[in-house]
Order: C-alpha cells, then structure tokens, then sequence
C-alpha cells in the first residue's frame, strides 16, 4: 500500500498551516510555492479538506485558507481518508462474501490485523505533535 501523492500533498499543506499557526490565513499560492505543490493541484486538495472539515477557505484580497480545527485535533489518518477515502487493505477486509476462499483463509486475519494497526497509527498522530517537532512523541504511540 502506497498513499496517493494527493495525500502526501494534502498532509504537507495542512502540517504548514498548523505550523503558521491558529487561525492564521495563508494564501493558497504561499502553501504551493513553499511545499512545491503544483497550485492547480493544491486548489482541488483544498476543496478536498474543506468538504471535509478541515479547512476554512475564504477567497478576496484578505483571503487564504486556515485550518478547521485546532492541530490537536486533526489526525493523519483524517486527512488521508478526507483525500483518499477509508483506508483498506485488502477488499476481504471490509466487505464479507467478496473472496471465494473467505472461510479457510489463512491470510485475512493478517490483512485485517495490519489494518486495524496502520489506522491506529495514523489516528494516534495529529498536526500539533508534527508541528512541534515531537518526533520522540510521535514515534513513542506506537
């Protein structure tokens, strides 16, 4: 499994702005320029995160876009499902009946471990531990 360069996108804008701080507005064209963020690319990221919840957008001379919610309060895992959509592994795991060899499967157990584990990693980690430069702290949740 490889996360979406989408998503890798969609982390490293948001990390930039729990980094700017609370509440600050930043211009769509900063976020691009100082993540090499193509800006066409970064505008669908930002509809993306804002339908989501985790964005404020505001277009006009003083416009930009701030984070929804506090950094504390914003997972990895919520950003990577906001652009990527649930995290699966393997189909087996969340749709029962789809694999003819479901009842004797010696590997689906694995794959629904390994899912449970990676989004729990995920969800342990949020933008504040990230922008403060924790790095003992975000390696201790695992």
């Amino acid at each position: 499994m490889q996360i979406t360069r989408q998503a890798d996108y969609a982390i490293r804008a948001m990390l930039y702005l729990a980094r700017e701080g609370k509440g600050k507005r930043v211009a769509t064209s900063d976020v691009a320029d100082a993540q090499r963020i193509p800006p066409s690319f970064l505008a669908k990221i930002v509809s993306q995160l804002s339908i989501a919840g985790l964005l404020h957008t505001s277009r006009g001379m003083r416009g930009g876009i701030s984070l929804a919610r506090d950094p504390s309060q914003i997972t990895l895992l919520d950003v990577v499902e906001a652009i990527d959509g649930p995290i699966r592994l393997n189909e087996c795991v969340t749709n029962e009946g789809v694999c003819p060899f479901e009842a004797e499967c010696p590997i689906k157990p694995v794959w629904c471990d390994a899912q449970v584990e990676l989004v729990n990693r995920l969800k342990s980690v949020n933008l504040a531990m990230l922008a403060e430069g924790q790095p003992s702290q975000v390696a201790a949740v695992s």
